[in-house]
């Protein structure tokens, strides 16, 4: 069967169309490294070396020594998996040595295809970061490290001396000594001198109660009857234990403050608070003015005039994330970073999910401690946090009052904008006419009109 003339000449006129389907090249001089406990595989291109994956101990000596074969092999750019703390000193050494280092969150390298080895991870690794497939975690520059070290250490001390302070409440409990219920703070002023002369040996309740403090709401006759109970040995030696390492923990508490306050003094100052006074603090907040200043040099803003946000707070911020946000785009990607927006999850057009995403950072935990204590704020963010939780429930309000926490922290820092504060009522009167606004559109789109309904006339019997 011949074929017809016109379609022939159709057929000819059909170009063969190429398609690439290759990844182009991004990182030429790249290499990846898979971390272990006791040695690390490091892979680099095939064209670099010989042998282009080695295997390299974990010591000081051998990470030298992986820096200068990496130099050999022409490499610049180094990838590797954020693998418990092995990372670390890694990461410091090729960092000094002047390699540009990517720390990669281990979803995004998890599914390598094969059998799994130490030896096809570092490939595998080598192999996304040469074709720009990878994104490096955020880390601050290295001094904003050294503070961030101290202040995560300084908030493991606290919590380690928090259970010794359950342990003493339990002893004393156990031997039927009520001081939890005469005073406030039992590892207060008077809680820990009263706590010392029991373990000294003191049993007169009339001389203990009378180490209380004059400010102590009780009376000594209360403080008297709370303090005679039944004193054994076994309960006073986990008393006096207990006591022994609440003490050590608040004077190695009192030395990592002195060594963060050190640190914090030598980072360097985005303001000088001669030529830009620090503005006066709200009248009803009670704030270190010292620290308070010196976050204010170095951040060139004052964050704690944001209601919520306290010295506590600033302080995680500049440490955790630095004065630099120029690492993020936009606000939104700093608060996709921090866990605070939704993760939309669509399949087939339909939203299977969008809860925020599961991770690890202490910013985006603070930052729901200070939404919190907005409940019961008397301002534009407590009224905006009430609103939030009435709507979408108790843990999804703090996570959204978070979420402008961040965005606020965001514009300040990376614009040096001056917080404007906003009172409750305001923000009622501009949510109200947004709503108005919003029925109005939606009557209309209807064929309707909105008309504010007059005031009925009061009829007196």
């Amino acid at each position: 069967m011949k074929k017809r003339p016109q379609e022939s000449k159709q057929r000819k006129k059909k170009k063969k169309v190429s398609i690439d389907q290759g990844l182009q090249l991004v990182n030429p001089n790249a290499a990846g490294i898979d971390l272990g406990a006791k040695e690390h595989w490091v892979a680099v291109g095939a064209d670099r070396a010989a042998e282009p994956v080695r295997r390299f101990g974990t010591f000081t000596d051998d990470l030298e020594a992986l820096a200068r074969w990496l130099k050999e092999c022409r490499v610049t750019r180094v990838a590797m998996e954020a693998t418990g703390v092995y990372w670390v000193p890694v990461f410091q050494v090729l960092e000094r040595h002047g390699f540009e280092v990517l720390l990669v969150n281990a979803r995004q390298i998890k599914n390598v295809s094969g059998r799994k080895s130490d030896v096809a991870d570092c490939q595998w690794i080598q192999r996304l970061h040469s074709y720009g497939l990878l994104g490096g975690s955020f880390r601050p520059a290295d001094a904003y490290c050294v503070a961030r070290s101290y202040l995560r250490y300084r908030d493991e001390l606290v919590a380690a001396r928090s259970t010794q302070t359950q342990h003493m409440q339990k002893a004393l409990l156990q031997m039927n000594l009520q001081l939890k219920q005469v005073l406030s703070d039992t590892s207060g002023l008077s809680g820990l001198a009263i706590i010392e002369a029991i373990v000294k040996g003191e049993r007169d309740p009339a001389k203990l109660a009378g180490l209380a403090h004059r400010r102590v709401q009780s009376s000594q006759s209360q403080i008297m009857k709370a303090l005679a109970g039944d004193y054994r040995a076994e309960h006073l030696f986990v008393l006096q234990s207990a006591l022994e390492l609440y003490q050590t923990y608040d004077a190695k508490i009192t030395r990592c403050d002195e060594q963060l306050a050190r640190q914090l003094e030598a980072l360097p100052d985005r303001v000088d608070s001669q030529a830009k006074p620090l503005p006066p603090k709200a009248a009803n907040k009670k704030i270190d003015e010292e620290l308070r200043s010196g976050l204010y040099r170095k951040f060139g803003v004052d964050l704690t005039a944001v209601e919520g946000i306290g010295p506590q707070v600033a302080l995680t911020v500049l440490t955790e994330v630095g004065p630099d946000l120029s690492r993020f785009k936009t606000e939104k990607h700093f608060t996709s970073w921090l866990g605070l927006c939704p993760d939309n999850r669509i399949s087939g057009g339909k939203v299977l999910s969008c809860r925020t995403r599961r991770v690890v950072n202490r910013l985006s935990d603070v930052l729901r401690l200070a939404a919190t204590a907005l409940a019961f704020s008397e301002s534009a963010l407590g009224a905006f946090h009430r609103r939030m939780k009435a709507k979408l429930g108790a843990a999804e309000g703090v996570t959204a009052t978070a979420h402008k926490l961040a965005r606020l922290i965001y514009r300040l820092v990376k614009h040096g904008e001056a917080y404007v504060k906003q009172g409750m009522d305001e923000y009622e009167k501009k949510y109200r006419e947004r709503r108005i606004k919003y029925l109005k559109k939606i009557a209309a789109a209807n064929g309707f009109q909105l008309v504010r309904m007059q005031a009925l006339p009061t009829v007196v019997s």
